[in-house]
């Protein structure tokens, strides 16, 4: 069970013994948003528009100038079809590059994957085939 208190400066209890400032909550939010928003393959601009934000407000989120909302957190979570708390939860020991390897290896099966079915297609259509 979680419990967050939102008392500026001081600490926020997480959950029995656990124990973070409100500006490492908001990195840890920030962070969580920047990696959703690129695994989905959105622009800040579309997923600006995809909640009904400007895109200045969406930037100082992602860069923890500013807090969402209650309301501006359950659209990015449900943009990114995850729960409002995996929005809050600390990613422990992802490579700071993660999500550009995991597009690109996304991209590169995708490839492969058109290549295999354009091949096979083309021996479908091939004479003499049946």
């Amino acid at each position: 069970m979680f419990l967050i208190l939102s008392i500026p400066k001081h600490n926020i209890i997480i959950r029995e013994g656990v124990y973070m400032t409100e500006r490492e909550l908001l990195k840890i939010l920030s962070a969580n948003i920047k990696l959703y928003r690129e695994l989905s393959r959105w622009t800040q601009a579309q997923l600006a528009e995809k909640i009904d934000i400007s895109i200045n407000f969406l930037s100082d989120i992602e860069t923890g100038k500013k807090w969402a909302s209650p309301n501006t957190m359950v659209k990015l979570a449900d943009a990114f079809s995850v729960e409002v708390y995996e929005l809050l939860k600390p990613s422990y020991a992802l490579p700071a590059n993660t999500t550009n390897l995991i597009l690109k290896y996304t991209s590169d099966i995708s490839k492969a994957i058109k290549e295999v079915r354009n091949d096979y297609i083309d021996k479908l259509n091939s004479p003499g085939f049946q």
